[in-house]
C-alpha cells in the first residue's frame, strides 16, 4: 500500500495563493486516481479535486474551486499538487491527499472510492 504525506498548508489572506504537494511513497505502481479533498470543523470531508494518474486531461473538480485551483501530478516524482489562487474564507479546512486502485470512472468524487489517505493539512484562509 502506499504511503502519502502533504505538505505546503498553513495561513493565507484572502485572495491569495497556497500550493499543496503530496508524495507518494511505497506501493504506487497500481495507483490510478489521486484526490485532494477537505473536511471543515462539522462538516463531511468532501472532494475538491482528483485527476486520472494514468491518463493526460481527465480532473473533476468541485464547482466552488472551479477556475481558481488546479490540480497536477509529476509522475516521475510521484507527487500530487493543488495550486490554490484566489484563497477565501470558505476555503479553510484541513485538506486531504487520497488515492485509489480503482478505475477511473463518474464515481471518483466519493471518499469510498480511496484507499489510502494521507495525515492532512490545514489550510486557514484570512479575511
Amino acid at each position: 500500500q502506499a504511503q502519502l504525506t502533504e505538505s505546503g498548508g498553513g495561513l493565507a489572506q484572502t485572495g491569495g495563493s497556497l500550493r499543496l504537494s503530496c508524495a507518494s511513497s511505497g506501493r504506487t505502481f497500481n495507483t490510478n486516481v489521486m484526490g485532494w479533498f477537505r473536511q471543515a470543523p462539522g462538516k463531511e470531508r468532501t472532494l475538491v479535486a482528483t485527476l486520472a494518474w494514468n491518463i493526460d486531461g481527465q480532473t473533476v473538480y468541485e464547482d466552488s474551486v472551479e477556475g481558481r485551483f488546479t490540480i497536477t501530478r509529476d509522475k516521475f516524482k510521484n507527487t500530487l499538487y493543488l495550486q490554490m489562487n484566489d484563497l477565501k474564507p470558505e476555503d479553510t479546512a484541513i485538506y486531504y491527499c487520497a488515492s485509489s486502485t480503482g478505475a477511473w470512472g463518474p464515481w471518483v468524487p466519493r471518499p469510498d472510492v480511496y484507499d489510502t489517505w494521507g495525515q492532512g493539512i490545514q489550510v486557514t484562509v484570512s479575511s
